[in-house]
């Protein structure tokens, strides 16, 4: 299934992207990959090395006739998002992703592609390997852990890097050059409750919500896409106002970064309400399906008899639980004054996890303004409190500054719109890069972020194009043809 991989135009790129595609690489779990990638800058006898955190350097001098100009720092991370569909019997742990082409498309069967951020680690490796490629010395960052706390970044130290430019090759529009982010921090809220033996004469049910598409919760969190958590939440609540439901568990979403496409619940009720709940059910489905339909044609709100558990909640936590939920915010909370279209402030209601006397609930909060993500922060900070919840703010990071006066971006300017006969956009993203991270221990360091198009990214419908790809990848040796001299 990879082979036809292989055979697509760039051939370098296409074929490490292969070959990093076979090294299970989960965010906070990466020590294969750092291997494979500390194994193949030394396979080239290359400067290699590997800092504290788990980071990777590889320096390459230049090419013949480019010593005299400054170093460019080549940046992507190692991890990627691991997503799978229910159906899916697919291990990370173990197996490599299964590609195929479908069209301009390179896709996954039934998981994330890893496209994010592999096609630019792919490039570089591409540009590392390359016998026949004009380019100033280069220094490859390959860092850790971008997806679950951006700890690779983090933990970078200031004095390791060399070069003056760098260019992140993690961004998801092939006609974009974005010069700042949004940064981000994780709310995390736990209690504890006590369970309660299964009241006399109860049927058992389990509720199930997917179907939806899920994605990235900074770069699509605009689109209004269905959240598995809150619709859960929503017939939870709803159908627990009008009958004596009780929540024995539900888990619902995954990782924080991603939008929660699945949520599955177990609830008790009184067999003598069974037929008129499964009625209530289907009508609400309905509703809530037809509010969506335009963005989730595919969402599914399912009902089936299950075994009895042995437990449930408290009926009072079950309430604080649920009311926590409902008023807890999620997606656009702010758009920018200062740049058009620009989300500033967003949250996710990533992961409610209810099981054995604990509720766990993690929230993503995003924003290029500090001060408001700090606002939005506490706003559910304070809500997850009134529910009775322990609530820790932590993993903040911080976003990256528009510089418009950037040298090298003028650069790429000049060599997109002599590449393709029109201007680039400029932006700033939702997403979290690991610029401004980096930026805090080389506030000096010129930097750009751009990429291939990739759709779906964080989900099993991650996709990349593969014109993108070529393009993408003609605009990268263009801007290494025009590197300033040092």
């Amino acid at each position: 299934m990879n082979e036809a991989i292989r055979e697509l135009i760039p051939v370098s790129v296409w074929n490490k992207f292969a070959d990093l595609n076979a090294v299970p690489r989960p965010s906070k779990r990466e020590e294969r990959v750092i291997n494979f990638m500390i194994d193949f800058g030394k396979s080239l006898n290359l400067e290699t090395l590997k800092d504290k955190v788990g980071n990777v350097i590889i320096r390459k001098p230049a090419s013949k006739g480019m010593e005299d100009r400054m170093t460019i720092t080549l940046q992507s991370h190692l991890d990627m998002v691991h997503q799978k569909n229910n159906d899916t019997d697919f291990d990370f742990d173990s197996q490599g992703i299964e590609m195929f082409v479908d069209g301009d498309w390179v896709k996954a069967k039934g998981t994330t592609l890893g496209a994010d951020n592999g096609m630019g680690v792919a490039a570089i490796m591409a540009l590392l390997e390359s016998t026949d490629i004009a380019h100033p010395p280069l220094e490859a960052l390959f860092t850790i852990d971008e997806e679950t706390g951006m700890t690779g970044a983090m933990g970078l130290e200031g004095g390791i890097l060399q070069g003056k430019i760098l260019l992140n090759l993690d961004t998801e529009e092939d006609d974009e050059l974005d010069i700042g982010c949004a940064g981000g921090i994780d709310i995390t809220a736990t209690r504890q409750y006590s369970e309660k033996p299964v009241p006399r004469a109860s049927a058992a049910y389990k509720i199930t919500v997917n179907g939806l598409q899920g994605g990235h919760s900074g770069i699509e969190i605009h689109k209004g896409l269905g959240n598995a958590n809150k619709i859960m939440n929503r017939v939870l609540y709803t159908v627990g106002n009008k009958y004596m439901l009780r929540i024995s568990e539900i888990d619902g979403g995954s990782l924080r970064n991603a939008i929660p496409r699945e949520s599955v619940a177990t609830i008790v009720l009184l067999k003598k309400q069974s037929e008129a709940f499964e009625a209530t059910i289907e009508e609400l489905g309905e509703i809530i399906k037809k509010e969506l339909n335009a963005i989730e044609p595919k969402l599914n709100i399912a009902v089936e008899p299950t075994k009895l558990p042995k437990t449930v909640m408290g009926l009072g936590s079950q309430e604080r639980l649920l009311q926590g939920i409902y008023a807890a915010h999620n997606g656009v909370y702010a758009m920018s004054a200062t740049i058009p279209g620009l989300v500033e402030t967003s949250n996710n209601v990533a992961r409610v996890l209810v099981k054995d006397g604990e509720v766990k609930i993690g929230c993503l909060t995003r924003s290029s303004v500090d001060s408001a993500k700090m606002d939005l922060a506490n706003a559910l900070k304070s809500t997850f409190e009134l529910a009775k919840c322990d609530v820790e703010l932590s993993g903040t990071y911080p976003g990256w500054t528009p510089n418009p006066n950037s040298k090298i971006l003028k650069v790429a300017e000049n060599k997109y719109t002599a590449l393709f006969n029109e201007k680039p956009k400029v932006a700033a993203c939702h997403a979290g890069l690991e610029c401004g991270i980096l930026g805090q221990n080389y506030p000096d360091m010129d930097m750009i972020s751009f990429g291939p198009t990739i759709l779906g990214a964080h989900s099993p419908d991650e996709r990349v194009s593969i014109s993108s790809v070529q393009k993408f990848w003609k605009f990268l040796l263009s801007i290494l043809e025009e590197t300033p001299k040092a």
